[in-house]
């Protein structure tokens, strides 16, 4: 590099695998979160459901009772389309750090968007059925809400969403002259 020339680093690439990892980590804490709907004496997650009965006598402790949650086909389902969404990101993640540290590999990058874009289409799809099966299925007479769980399962997408777009950029055919 001659002392006239400048060269332009743009940190797309790195930026989008730095979202898939977010993603990631986002998926796997929201799969295992136990709180995706709560009320005052129930709680649901991915695994299981709780409830809490009253106690019989003042001194004694509520008691939880938990039963799996893998009976119903709507949240076998969402399991299926959520784990299939989190092992597509994580192809996705793996491919994309290969190709970043070799530096030559950018056919791959097409190939991890269509991943990551897969992925927020399976999310989407597990993250819309979720809340309507839910409320159709399932009527608390008391109040209840979408828990921390359900909110980062949608961040996970999100950040899915930006990863995908980031890896299609193309920043390698842009000319010197527009900067």
């Amino acid at each position: 590099m001659s002392v006239n020339e400048v060269y332009v680093f743009r940190p797309f690439k790195l930026i989008a695998v730095l979202c898939v990892f977010l993603a990631l980590c986002l998926d796997v804490v929201a799969l295992l979160s136990p709180a995706w709907v709560t009320a005052d004496h129930f709680s649901l997650s991915l695994w299981e459901s709780c409830s809490r009965s009253e106690p019989r006598h003042p001194a004694q402790e509520p008691q939880w009772s938990c039963f799996s949650t893998l009976t119903s086909d709507w949240q076998i389902a969402t399991l299926v389309l959520l784990v299939a969404g989190a092992v597509a990101t994580l192809v996705a993640f793996l491919v994309a750090l290969i190709s970043l540290c070799q530096g030559t590999q950018r056919r791959h990058y097409r190939t991890v968007a269509v991943f990551l874009f897969t992925a927020v289409v399976l999310q989407a799809c597990a993250l819309v059925l979720y809340p309507i099966k839910f409320i159709d299925g399932t009527v608390l007479q008391t109040y209840h809400e979408f828990n921390w769980g359900y909110g980062l399962g949608w961040g996970a997408t999100i950040f899915m969403l930006g990863g995908g777009i980031l890896f299609c950029l193309r920043t390698d055919i842009y000319e010197d002259a527009v900067y």
